[in-house]
């Protein structure tokens, strides 16, 4: 069976834009968010196009939270205490309020899209975009645990955008999926570094 490459500039944009967001975020480089909001604009034109629309009303959502992310790094540590915001793992608090709210909305955007549009993957495009909020939030507080949501919604949208006939943003997310587990890496040694040398355990005489 061939395979049809079907290359749009939108699609050829998103994963220009898409590849560098993902990268810059890794490095934690506060200009991953104006990419990020350029790489948001594409994917709105190419997921209409496709019938993705919950993905394609993810992407305003995400130019909401890069504006809410590009302001808490800019601000870093805060009024008092400046610096760069840290990162730092995710409370259990947190857990369960993103847990419980990605949940709801998967069930809730998974209704809507069998119900109100003529979407072929309902569930599956309202989980990645719950997760997808979910992580994007988090690493707008610079949660190392984010990562971990967004290789799950990678695992996710490489075989769906494949099935969409969308392959070449399909190849773009294997890409996510391997700068996601260097960005998971880069930030516990970020992390393992702030915290500094464990001290020395006292041996008993």
């Amino acid at each position: 069976m061939s395979v049809n490459w079907n290359l749009t500039w939108t699609e050829a944009l998103g994963f220009a834009t898409g590849a560098a967001c993902v990268w810059l975020v890794a490095r934690q480089h506060i200009a991953n968010w104006p990419v990020g909001i350029a790489n948001n604009v594409f994917f709105i034109v190419l997921f209409v196009q496709a019938g993705l629309y919950a993905d394609a009303g993810l992407q305003v959502v995400f130019i909401a939270l890069a504006a809410y992310g590009w302001w808490t790094w800019a601000r870093g540590g805060g009024p008092v205490t400046g610096g760069a915001l840290p990162v730092r793992r995710t409370a259990g608090a947190e857990w369960a309020w993103l847990a419980a709210a990605g949940l709801l909305g998967t069930v809730a955007l998974t209704l809507l899209l069998d119900r109100a549009t003529d979407s072929t993957v309902p569930f599956w495009d309202a989980l990645t975009t719950a997760l997808s909020l979910t992580a994007t939030y988090g690493q707008c507080r610079k949660l190392l645990e984010s990562w971990w949501l967004w290789i799950a919604a990678d695992l996710v949208y490489i075989p769906l955008y494949a099935a969409k006939g969308l392959y070449l943003t399909s190849l773009l997310y294997v890409g996510f999926l391997v700068l996601c587990v260097v960005g998971l890496l880069g930030w516990r040694r970020t992390l393992a570094a702030a915290a500094g040398p464990r001290p020395a355990t006292a041996v008993a005489a």
